[in-house]
């Protein structure tokens, strides 16, 4: 159980580490712009998932992890510890950039452009979008195959460049805990708490629907 629970700790300060990094190198120098910032979310996403996917499912988010178990593809007794993990890693990566760049206001906290009521609700739609293709192009609950990583990094962009101006795009509650915890910003991050697992939680219904094959059905 050690390897994956490392895995997804790696993974996630992966994706916090390059993400909310590539939004505070932004800040600092303007370099990255906003396309640059979504296309960083989905190619650390797509990278991790060719690296540990045959090790925990790549995962990353606590929210897709919830929504494996609800599918039945996940034991029950793996959600706390693979959670556990990422919330340490997404805490670690923003940690890291707090003694890179002192003094940053929020190293790269996702926060509501507009009402928060507005953000919960495209969270929710972006999260049900992501969880969706994941649970489409996973095996069980390893997100590995040979498009998996490009279809889920791609989606990860793709919400990140449309919703990312609104809500900060985050769809994972680790990404949005460690830079909260690290800077303080805490007034709306009970949306990304709260509103990724609501979208994830809606994809495993809405799978079973659309699919012709059992498609979140406990694997043998």
């Amino acid at each position: 159980m050690m390897r994956p629970l490392i895995a997804e700790f790696i993974g996630s300060f992966a994706l916090v580490f390059a993400g909310c990094g590539a939004i505070v190198v932004n800040d600092a120098s303007g370099a990255i712009g906003h396309i640059g910032i979504a296309m960083t979310f989905g190619l650390v996403v797509m990278a991790m998932i060719y690296a540990v996917g045959d090790t925990s499912g790549a995962h990353f988010n606590p929210a897709v992890t919830l929504a494996f178990w609800l599918s039945g593809r996940l034991p029950a007794g793996t959600v706390l510890p693979y959670a556990s993990s990422q919330c340490l890693g997404a805490v670690a990566a923003s940690a890291l950039w707090w003694l890179l760049l002192p003094g940053h206001p929020n190293y790269g906290a996702t926060l509501p452009a507009g009402p928060e009521w507005q953000s919960w609700i495209l969270e929710v739609v972006l999260s049900f979008f992501l969880m969706f293709v994941i649970l489409n192009v996973a095996t069980g609950a390893k997100e590995k195959g040979l498009m998996a990583g490009v279809a889920i990094g791609g989606t990860v962009a793709l919400c990140a460049l449309f919703g990312g101006p609104i809500s900060g795009a985050s769809m994972n509650p680790a990404r949005s805990l460690g830079p909260a915890l690290i800077s303080g910003e805490w007034t709306t991050l009970w949306i990304y708490l709260t509103a990724p697992f609501v979208g994830t939680a809606l994809a495993v219904p809405s799978c079973r629907l659309a699919c012709d094959e059992p498609c979140c059905e406990p694997t043998e």
